[in-house]
């Protein structure tokens, strides 16, 4: 899409515009309530109740500011969900396996006000707020971008004035932390609860009780209708734990609740009595694993079943507190149920909530199975995140059998009745049943989740326009003929509170000094600054922001990988999950290149860079540990060579996590999003670096193609083969050809084969070599790297010219608006969620 087409798309009738959000922002409001004290004396009663010496103690400082923080937010937050539940407002819940949410501290500071008042608060114990906040561990719920997206979602949501309540599990550990041991990624457990959570409240009234295992049985009742009951299950108690979301200046707060998983009795006295100690506590032990871990590595069997059950857990759980909550209000009236409540399910993970609120409707509260699905079918709302099939959940049904039988039954009715549909639509078409059944019939037969998920959602979203036309045109176009009106597009965004206010301090100033206070909420104001680019002085301190940003960057190299990286060298970046998909591997064979290159003295056209690559492998997924292995070594022999050190320096930063976001953000020049076109859905990552003036090199996929409309060609380096040419190449692919149409790959490919970054660990790396020259291979290197080396040539060249550098950089600020949370929840709440 052109600029032109751009701009014009954003001039909507302005009339029109603030009439909804005149509508809106009478909703945001929350009637503010004064807390019973202040933050000083909060803080001095919690720092008496701490040590009695806290010099130098900065966790009980934490601890007691956080804790002072939190009780500011309590007469609020009561006063929210009041006014929730007095109103007959739409209930959102939002089900999600992860919510990423970083360190919550100086965020609430943020959006409550009071970083200043903090900062005074502190002043008598002579310490810096910046050191409290280094104190608190990331919350150990998510993993990558589907639970940061989460945690970007809940923010706009509270801002935004919306009832949304997250639901999620509280993990004991997250993923994992990841330690680097001569190369190699090592997991260790990831204790953020080892000092306790000071923003969690245990609420012990919402405990409820998620059965497993046991046999489903039916019977005929009094008046001749034949009901279902799940006997002789294994209950666990899920624990509810919530945590505060407050909006940004407006009196909101939301909640995010945990489940913990505890056992329903300790442990058999009787048992334990008579000697046998291991067995009496062997069900609170079994109930405990299922919150213990985030993903938990699903290769063995015993990996399967327990992530089964964290998400059957997470969705029962959830689904009974809003069902408790509705019949508390409402008896057990079921009538404007749907009208009132939309659960949105954040990727496949929760979609076994569907069947389990069937069994809840019909089991528990006596409805039919019609009145049960119309309820179903009205209030699920689906979101997909992925186009690779392996990463769509399928569960063995004897695994459903053995586990949640009950839950089968309902499965195995919603598909015959499903199929029903489908046969009136291509009626005779027995090949059409089989491809889209919720069964997978075969040797071991499968349920198709996501295929659950899409039937008995009324809405269905993508979350980028080339994912949403890929699912709609492969993976899902089936569904699309079936029910066209249930799929739609929401483009995801980045919340610009964490990601440019709290990150990036300096640029914030910046910008409200320039345009005002109003970005923080709407980020359209920053396409005032198109009008600033040729302002000299401006672009003066545009840089200066973005190298004082890189000096602390720098810092976190230093201390982390032991490698310095120069301020006045281009920060070429990529961090994120390491997969293939998203091809860390080719920015490793560029900078083989540029390493080669300065060894043997053809450095008149290098620009100097400092190239830094993050992000954590699954601790299952071979290769993927293989290219960490690969960088670090690559990285090793860059660093240790003198001749190339003032040209190239390269660093792979250990346990990545929202906190080192917050540094990297700012201080990258260059966004590496190099994904194979058509295999990315969306990308956050992307977002956060444009919003702080990072240029972007990537492809045609995701969101880079809506990034790309929005800021420009001449702001954007590309490159690679587009999603329809990866197809089109994929039965004929010679990875051979393109090596020998790119000297730079064939020369990067022999140093690789000749040992060179392995000398010590012969044919360590011959699994990746392989790999590249695999006619098989669907991430396409070969195809991509002479395009992807091209562009890095132009963007090491545009670097040279700062000034230049500095306009393209603003404009990738102004052009980023499109890319906020808030626009995306807006489109949420307007054309799924209808509140």
């Amino acid at each position: 899409m052109s600029q032109v087409k751009a701009s014009t798309t954003k001039k909507r009738s302005s009339s029109a515009k603030s009439k909804k959000e005149d509508k809106h922002a009478a909703s945001a409001k929350v009637a503010p309530c004064e807390p019973c004290d202040s933050l000083s004396a909060c803080f001095e009663r919690h720092v008496s109740n701490g040590l009695s010496s806290v010099e130098g103690d900065y966790q009980t400082l934490f601890s007691a500011l956080a804790l002072s923080v939190k009780e500011q937010m309590l007469p609020n937050w009561q006063q929210t969900r009041m006014q929730d539940s007095q109103y007959k407002a739409k209930q959102v819940a939002y089900l999600s396996l992860e919510f990423l949410m970083g360190r919550a501290l100086s965020n609430a500071l943020l959006n409550l006000d009071i970083t200043d008042e903090s900062i005074k608060v502190l002043k008598p114990y002579a310490v810096q707020l910046e050191s409290l906040e280094e104190q608190e561990h990331d919350a150990g719920l998510g993993n990558g971008g589907l639970g940061r997206l989460a945690a970007c979602f809940l923010d706009s949501c509270a801002t935004l004035g919306l009832s949304v309540t997250g639901y999620g599990i509280r993990y004991e550990y997250g993923m994992f932390a990841q330690k680097l041991s001569e190369g190699h990624q090592v997991e260790r457990p990831d204790r953020w609860l080892r000092d306790g959570n000071p923003w969690e409240v245990r609420v012990p009234t919402h405990n409820v009780i998620v059965p497993f295992f046991g046999r489903s049985e039916s019977y005929v009742d009094r008046d001749g209708l034949r009901q279902f009951t799940w006997a002789d299950t294994q209950d666990v108690l899920a624990v509810a734990y919530d945590m505060p979301i407050p909006g940004y200046h407006n009196g909101r707060i939301n909640t995010l609740r945990l489940w913990k998983a505890e056992a329903t009795d300790d442990f058999d006295l009787a048992e334990f009595n008579q000697g046998d100690y291991t067995e009496a506590v062997a069900r609170k032990n079994l109930a405990e694993q299922i919150t213990m871990v985030l993903y938990p590595n699903d290769a063995s069997e015993n990996g399967k079943e327990l992530r089964l059950r964290q998400q059957y857990f997470l969705s029962s759980a959830s689904l009974q507190d809003i069902l408790n909550k509705w019949v508390a209000r409402h008896g057990a009236d079921f009538t404007d149920f749907a009208k009132l409540n939309v659960m949105q399910l954040n990727d496949t993970h929760p979609s076994v909530a569907i069947p389990e609120l069937m069994r809840l409707l019909m089991d528990k509260y006596g409805l039919s199975w019609d009145s049960a699905w119309q309820i179903t079918s009205e209030t699920m709302a689906y979101t997909n995140h992925t186009l690779l099939p392996e990463a769509l959940e399928r569960w063995p049904v004897r695994l459903f059998a053995h586990m949640l039988p009950r839950l089968l039954d309902i499965i195995y009715e919603i598909n015959a009745r499903y199929l029903d549909v489908v046969a009136h639509h291509w009626p005779g078409d027995v090949t059409k049943l089989a491809q889209m059944s919720i069964i997978e019939e075969g040797p071991e037969p499968n349920i198709r989740m996501a295929y659950l998920a899409i039937v008995a959602s009324f809405s269905v979203n993508g979350v980028a326009g080339l994912h949403t036309q890929l699912l709609t045109s492969g993976l899902f176009k089936d569904f699309y003929q079936l029910w066209p009106e249930k799929f739609n597009n929401k483009t995801n965004g980045v919340t610009p509170r964490r990601w440019l206010a709290q990150s990036n301090p300096e640029l914030a100033r910046l910008l409200t000094k320039r345009l005002g206070e109003g970005w923080v909420t709407d980020l359209s104001h920053l396409n005032a600054l198109n009008a600033f680019t040729d302002d000299t002085e401006l672009l003066d301190v545009w840089m200066q922001v973005k190298q004082h940003n890189k000096q602390r960057l720098a810092g976190l190299v230093t201390q982390e990988c032991g490698v310095n990286f120069d301020p006045t060298m281009m920060f070429d970046v990529q961090v994120k999950r390491i997969h293939e998909y998203k091809r860390q591997l080719l920015n490793i064979l560029h900078v083989i290149h540029l390493y080669h290159q300065a060894e043997r003295g053809d450095t008149k056209a290098l620009t100097p860079r400092c190239v830094l690559l993050g992000g954590k492998a699954a601790p299952g997924y071979a290769m993927a540990k293989l290219i960490i292995k690969l960088a670090n070594n690559v990285a090793h022999m860059v660093n240790s060579d003198p001749r190339v050190k003032p040209y190239l320096r390269f660093a792979f930063l250990p346990n990545y996590n929202v906190s080192a976001m917050e540094v990297i953000c700012p201080g990258t020049d260059l966004s590496e999003q190099i994904s194979t076109a058509g295999k990315e859905a969306s990308g956050t990552g992307n977002m956060k670096f444009m919003m702080n003036g990072a240029l972007t090199i990537g492809t045609l996929d995701g969101a880079n193609i809506e990034m790309l409309e929005e800021v420009g060609e001449d702001n954007f380096f590309l490159f690679g083969l587009n999603a329809s040419e990866v197809e089109g190449i994929k039965p004929h692919y010679d990875p051979q050809s393109f090596i020998d149409q790119s000297p730079a790959l064939s020369e990067v490919l022999a140093l690789l084969e000749s040992g060179h970054f392995n000398l010590l660990e012969p044919g360590i790396f011959d699994p990746i070599i392989a790999s590249i020259r695999n006619p098989h291979d669907p991430w396409m290197i070969a195809a991509d790297f002479e395009s992807y080396r091209v562009a890095q040539v132009k963007a090491a060249n545009a670097y040279r010219d700062q000034h230049h550098w500095a306009q393209m950089s603003m404009r990738n600020t102004a052009a980023s608006g499109r890319f906020s949370s808030d626009v995306t929840i807006g489109q949420y709440r307007d054309e799924i969620w209808r509140v």
